[in-house]
């Protein structure tokens, strides 16, 4: 059996637009096979094999919209360590409720200037 070493991410996926973004650069993240994206519900809800899965010695990249951080509290509450936390409102990302689209541009650059240094940091085990 493969044991799969890619980092699991986690991302906010909440009713703003940097949540939204969130939510689709872990995607990208899953599809591009850099990360393999887990239920941030599921952990926070307790659910057993998600658990397990966090709990998996495995770096552990949140994503979270804005600055509550609800992905990287979720797994902090159950005492899972995150490598890597990443807050998108801190590189420029706003937060609109008003059912805005994800601007490509800007998640072209925040893929560029944050997930991809991010990726790495966790690949290294580096807290961030």
């Amino acid at each position: 059996m493969k044991v799969n070493t890619l980092p699991l991410v986690y991302s906010c996926s909440g009713c703003s637009s940097a949540a939204q973004l969130a939510n689709a650069l872990a995607l990208r993240l899953t599809r591009e096979g850099l990360a393999e994206m887990s239920c941030v519900a599921g952990v926070g809800g307790g659910v057993p094999a998600l658990l397990g899965r966090a709990r998996q010695p495995r770096p552990k990249i949140t994503l979270d919209g804005c600055a509550l951080g609800c992905a990287r509290a979720c797994l902090e509450r159950e005492h899972i360590d995150v490598t890597v936390s990443v807050d998108l409102s801190r590189h420029g990302v706003r937060k609109r409720r008003d059912g805005s689209l994800i601007d490509p541009d800007e998640a072209e650059r925040v893929w560029d200037a944050v997930i991809i240094p991010a990726l790495a940091a966790a690949n290294a085990g580096v807290s961030a």
